[in-house]
C-alpha cells in the first residue's frame, strides 16, 4: 500500500469512527504530510491531528486509528506461534498452567517495577514482550491463530502484584489511611495505562495479521457522541454528562443564529415612507421590525422504567440546559405511575443533581413497575387536561415496549391533537421496532417516531425542535 493509499483509508477510518472530515480537510491533511519530516512519528501524527481533529472529545479516537495505520513498530513477531496441543485454546485457561513459568515471572517481574517507579520508557518494550509471549490463542478456523488482549492480562495478573508493591511503599501507620488510597489509585491508573498498551500491540498485529481497515471497524470505540445511550458502560456515562452542557451551549449559539437569520419581520410602513424622502418620495430601501422567534411551551413524558433510563435521564438534561429557548418546559415521568417531575428542574439549580434526585425520589411505580404506555397516556390526560395547547410541542421519550398491555391510542391521539407539534424519541435501533412487546408502529401512526440513539442523533433532533420563525 503506497502512502497516499494509507493516507486514504486512514481518513475513512476516521470518518466511520464518526469524526466528521471534510474533503477540503483530508486535502489538507495529505498536504501537511509533504512539510514534516516522516521519520519523526510525533510530528507527523500531530500535523495530521490539527487537519482532522476539531474537537478535543475526539482526540482518543484519532490516536487509536493512527496507531493502526502508523505504527510505532512492524514485523515484530506479527504471526503469532502455532496453537498446539500444549497451547491452551481458552485465554482464561493461560493463567491456570504452568507453561512458561519462567517468562511469566520475568514479564511480572518487570511489570512490578514499572509499576512502582512509573517509568513510562520501558512499557511499550513491556507490553510488546508480553503480548508476544502470552497473547496467542487459535483463531477462528482450525489451525489458525490469532492474538488476544484477555489472554495477556488473564497471564500477567497484573492485580495480584497489588499487595506486594503496597507493603514496598507503606508503612504500618499508613496501612487504611489516605497515604494507601492514594497508593492504589496510583497503582491502578499504572496498571490501566498497561492494559491500554497491551490492547494497542494487539491491534497492531491483528492489523498486519489482516489489515487495519477491518480492524478499527471492529475495534475502534466510536466518538462518544455516537455510543449508544442503550449500551453506554459506566465510563461512557460519565463522558456523556460531561458533553451535554457544551453539547446545549453550542446548540443553543445555533438556535439563536437561525433565529437572526429567519425571515424578515413585518414592514414597518411609517420608517419606509420617511426613508424615502431622501429619494423624492420613491421607498428605494424597504424598512422591517425586528422578527420576534415564536417561542412555544414544550411537554416532556418519558419512559423512566430501568431499560431505558440512560437514555431519559441525558434527554432531559439536555432540554432542560435549553429551557431558555422554551416559553416553559413541564416534565413527566412514567412507569407504572405517572409524576411531574418538573419540580425537581428549579432555576438555578445543578441539572445533573436534579437528574439523581428524580431518579431516586420521582412517584412513577404502581404496582408491578412494569412499563405501561396506555395507563401513563390515561393518567396524564385525567390528571393534567390543561398541560397541553395549541403553543405546545408534546415530547415522548421511550422504547415503545409496553409489556403487551393496552396503548391507549385513542387518548394519544388526542393529546397530539391538542399540541401545535408532537414527537416521539426511540432510543432502539430501527431494526429491532414491531419486534418483540414493542408496538413502534403503533405509537408512529399517531406521533412520528424518530431514532434516537446518541447524542449526535439527539443534538440533530433538538435543532429541529427550536423555536420556528
Amino acid at each position: 500500500m503506497s502512502l497516499l493509499d494509507r493516507q486514504i483509508a486512514f481518513v475513512a477510518a476516521l470518518r466511520e469512527a464518526g469524526l466528521t472530515v471534510s474533503v477540503a480537510e483530508g486535502l489538507d491533511a495529505a498536504r501537511s504530510i509533504g512539510a514534516v519530516e516522516l521519520l519523526d512519528r510525533e510530528q507527523l501524527r500531530a500535523a495530521l491531528a490539527a487537519t482532522l481533529v476539531k474537537r478535543q472529545m475526539h482526540r482518543p479516537t484519532f490516536d487509536t486509528v493512527f496507531e493502526l495505520f502508523y505504527p510505532s513498530v512492524t514485523g515484530d513477531s506479527i504471526t503469532p506461534p502455532p496453537v498446539t496441543d500444549e497451547r491452551p485454546r481458552d485465554p482464561a485457561a493461560a493463567s491456570r498452567g504452568p507453561l512458561d513459568d519462567p517468562v511469566r515471572d520475568r514479564i511480572r517481574a518487570e511489570l512490578s517495577d514499572y509499576l512502582a517507579d512509573g517509568d513510562e520508557q520501558r512499557l511499550d518494550a513491556l507490553a510488546r514482550d508480553a503480548v508476544a509471549s502470552f497473547g496467542s490463542v487459535a483463531g477462528r478456523a482450525p489451525g489458525q491463530s490469532s492474538w488476544s488482549r484477555l489472554a495477556v492480562l488473564e497471564r500477567v495478573s497484573a492485580q495480584t502484584l497489588m499487595a506486594a508493591l503496597l507493603d514496598q511503599v507503606l508503612t504500618g501507620r499508613d496501612r487504611g489511611g489516605l497515604a494507601e488510597r492514594r497508593a492504589r489509585t496510583m497503582i491502578n491508573e499504572r496498571i490501566a495505562r498497561f492494559d491500554e498498551r497491551v490492547a494497542a500491540d494487539v491491534r497492531r498485529r491483528l492489523a498486519e495479521l489482516t489489515d487495519a481497515e477491518s480492524v478499527a471497524r471492529t475495534s475502534v470505540r466510536p466518538s462518544i457522541e455516537r455510543v449508544s445511550f442503550l449500551g453506554a458502560t459506566r465510563t461512557d456515562l460519565v463522558a456523556l454528562r460531561r458533553e451535554i452542557q457544551p453539547l446545549a451551549r453550542r446548540l443553543a449559539a445555533r438556535l439563536t443564529i437561525d433565529q437572526r437569520h429567519g425571515r424578515r419581520g413585518p414592514l414597518d410602513f411609517r420608517r419606509t415612507m420617511r426613508s424615502s424622502l431622501s429619494s423624492g418620495g420613491v421607498p428605494m430601501q424597504t424598512h422591517h421590525r425586528p422578527k420576534r422567534p415564536n417561542k412555544t411551551d414544550l411537554v416532556v413524558i418519558c419512559d423512566l422504567s430501568e431499560s431505558v433510563t440512560s437514555f431519559a435521564h441525558f434527554t432531559l438534561l439536555l432540554v432542560y440546559a435549553l429551557r431558555e429557548q422554551f416559553t416553559r418546559v413541564r416534565a413527566f415521568g412514567f412507569v407504572d405511575e405517572l409524576d411531574e417531575v418538573t419540580r425537581f428542574f428549579v432555576p438555578g439549580s445543578d441539572v445533573v443533581e436534579a437528574v439523581t434526585r428524580l431518579a431516586a425520589e420521582a412517584d412513577v411505580t404502581w404496582l408491578l413497575g412494569r412499563t405501561d404506555y396506555g395507563r401513563a397516556f390515561d393518567l396524564f390526560a385525567h390528571r393534567f387536561p390543561d398541560a397541553i395547547g395549541p403553543k405546545t410541542s408534546l415530547l415522548i421519550l421511550g422504547d415503545a415496549r409496553s409489556n403487551y398491555g393496552d396503548l391507549a391510542l385513542p387518548t394519544l391521539e388526542a393529546l397530539a391533537g391538542q399540541a401545535k407539534h408532537a414527537y416521539w424519541l426511540n432510543p432502539e435501533r430501527r431494526g429491532m421496532w414491531d419486534t418483540g412487546d414493542s408496538r413502534a408502529s403503533d405509537f408512529d401512526r399517531i406521533v412520528p417516531m424518530v431514532e434516537c440513539r446518541n447524542l449526535a442523533q439527539l443534538a440533530d433532533f433538538v435543532r429541529e425542535l427550536g423555536p420556528r420563525h
